[in-house]
């Protein structure tokens, strides 16, 4: 069952004034403990990012850098005109060729230029990435929760995590027969963790156009983790 954020809210000012109003009462000597609650939530992968590239070799740097620069500039127009893709330019590279015979001689170049997608709709980001790849060639398509998805998952298991780090403080107090204060309390958010999937790969087509690429978002694991101190009191 979700929770808005509110209600998160309240519920750390609730226990941080908790602690307030103990800490007038603390005992340098008292005993306390020191452990650890965790919770996790799944959140669906609904943002895709892609990386492509153009990448040529030749004789001369100059030449080489317009071909590769006017293949990502039609790349670009073509990409800007899907208005539910965000596209903008990536990385550039060039390196030398050098020769075989070990003479340290440069014989030619190499660059590489890329360009980043990133959408929430999977048909659309996939249906771009079959037109670009008769220029250019995927790098990469990575799926993950979007950041208002994955702050809504963390927030779920900030929740349960808090109410599981109450429970084992009562539980440890209680098998001790005492009474419990918190004394301090860290929220730590542990990021996300994508299921494995393969790396997408392809090479530059030769076609008009190619197919468009298969995505299947899935879930990832969001973890929070609480770590605290109570105080032991009679």
């Amino acid at each position: 069952m979700p929770f808005p954020a509110r209600s998160l809210l309240a519920l750390i000012f609730a226990l941080f004034a908790l602690h307030a109003q103990a800490a007038g009462h603390e005992r340098p000597d008292a005993p306390t403990v020191e452990f650890t609650a965790e919770a996790s939530r799944g959140a669906p992968n609904d943002l895709a990012v892609a990386t492509m590239f153009a990448e040529r070799s030749g004789t001369d740097a100059a030449e080489l850098a317009q071909e590769v620069n006017r293949t990502i500039a039609a790349a670009l127009e073509t990409a800007r005109g899907h208005g539910d893709v965000k596209v903008q330019s990536g990385s550039a590279h060039t390196w030398p060729v050098y020769g075989k015979n070990g003479n340290g001689r440069i014989e030619g170049w190499r660059m590489r230029s890329e360009i980043r997608l990133e959408s929430r709709n999977l048909a659309a980001v996939s249906a771009l990435i079959g037109k670009l790849q008769a220029s250019l060639a995927l790098s990469q398509v990575a799926m993950r929760p979007a950041p208002e998805t994955r702050r809504k998952a963390a927030d779920e298991a900030t929740i349960e995590a808090i109410r599981s780090f109450e429970q084992r403080a009562a539980l440890i107090a209680g098998a001790l027969g005492k009474r419990y204060r918190l004394r301090h309390m860290t929220v730590a958010d542990g990021g996300f963790q994508p299921p494995i999937q393969p790396l997408m790969r392809a090479a530059p087509a030769m076609m008009a156009e190619a197919a468009a690429a298969p995505l299947e978002g899935g879930e990832s694991e969001v973890s929070v983790s609480i770590s605290g101190r109570i105080e032991l009191v009679d």
